[in-house]
């Protein structure tokens, strides 16, 4: 059996907001995280300046792939997630945020907590206590410890454990 090639997540947390929040206004949008439709596979392209391939992500079995949208706006995507529940944990093997979110010039900001926040919603859904793990690009494991106050376990590898998955939580999803 071949081993899992893991992606290396690039993703900035830019801002833990309680939502997303609109970079020009200052404006606060809540959000909602649904699962992917083949409907919304149309508009994730590389044409339209998404990074990752999205529609091999949408037809692994193995994956759930969730989109994040605007509350009463669903046909805009701020965002994308895939995840895998495994025995223990639930995995992110990818998250990006909507071209339009990226970089200096981005539209909203908080969309990568908002997203990895609903990750660690779904491993306490799940029984997991929380953890949730990544694989990091080398370059942001200090960034992702900062930010997320995740631990880095080895190699590249990335772990959420229950404190800070339930501050994530906490601070994105008021239930």
């Amino acid at each position: 059996m071949a081993d899992k090639e893991y992606i290396e997540q690039s993703f900035i947390i830019d801002r833990l907001t309680n939502s997303i929040l609109n970079t020009i206004s200052g404006d606060s949008f809540q959000t909602e995280v649904a699962q992917l439709s083949l409907v919304d596979l149309k508009i994730l392209t590389k044409k339209n300046g998404w990074n990752f391939d999205w529609k091999a992500e949408f037809r692994d079995m193995k994956k759930e792939v969730y989109k994040l949208t605007i509350v009463n706006n669903p046909s805009i995507i701020q965002g994308m997630l895939s995840l895998t529940i495994e025995q223990d944990h639930v995995f992110m093997n990818l998250l990006e945020s909507a071209p339009f979110n990226i970089g200096k010039n981005k539209l909203y900001e908080g969309v990568a907590g908002n997203l990895v926040a609903y990750a660690c919603k779904v491993s306490f859904q799940k029984g997991y206590e929380g953890f949730v793990a990544f694989t990091a690009k080398t370059q942001l494991i200090k960034h992702y410890e900062e930010t997320l106050r995740a631990y880095h376990f080895k190699n590249q590898r990335m772990i959420i454990n229950s404190e800070p998955a339930k501050f994530l939580v906490d601070k994105y999803f008021k239930t």
